[in-house]
């Protein structure tokens, strides 16, 4: 699936200006975050949000959980990323983005909760930036994590696929059982 000229543009310019925030150390990231995504282009844009993604929980022992999803009120679902192998959700996003792909999701949710962490938190370097990263752990994947203002904003880099997929986060109170 390639890009248009102008989500290319889009991906360039959300890529620059991404690279111009503040590194976080992953200390920092400790706790519950809420996340969104940040409209860059990509072909999951919009995805995860329709699926009820809540955000990311990281661990003091620097495991995560890198896929937090709306459950049943007032709880939280961790995924086991690699039920969903990255190639294909990119491929089929289209779809992800519909009514059928939320109501096939929410029944199949339960069946697809992570047995334990999913990911490790760790430093890496990033266009030159020593900052914080989330490693998945079967997938080809890595968040990097910069900061602005309060907000962490992620970058998820999917190893041979040159377009990016942005993101927010926000730290919210850890009163959410998952």
């Amino acid at each position: 699936m390639e890009n248009t000229p102008l989500q290319s543009t889009l991906q360039t310019e959300v890529s620059n200006w991404f690279n111009s925030l503040e590194p976080v150390n992953p200390e920092e990231m400790i706790g519950l975050w809420k996340g969104s995504g940040h409209p860059s282009g990509h072909p999951l844009d919009g995805v995860l949000e329709n699926l009820h993604w809540f955000g990311k929980r990281f661990h003091p022992d620097m495991r995560a959980d890198a896929l937090l999803f709306e459950g049943d009120p007032g709880k939280l679902v961790a995924i086991e990323p690699a039920f969903f192998p990255i190639r294909w959700a990119v491929r089929f996003a289209g779809f992800g983005r519909t009514a059928r792909a939320w109501n096939l999701f929410s029944h199949v949710r339960p069946r697809l909760r992570a047995k334990s962490t999913t990911a490790s938190l760790q430093q890496r370097m990033d266009e030159g930036v020593l900052t914080a990263a989330m490693v998945y752990d079967r997938q080809p994947i890595v968040d990097y994590f910069r900061r602005s203002d309060g907000i962490v904003f992620g970058k998820m880099v999917v190893e041979k696929d040159p377009r990016r997929y942005f993101f927010r986060l926000q730290q919210v109170d850890e009163g959410l059982p998952a």
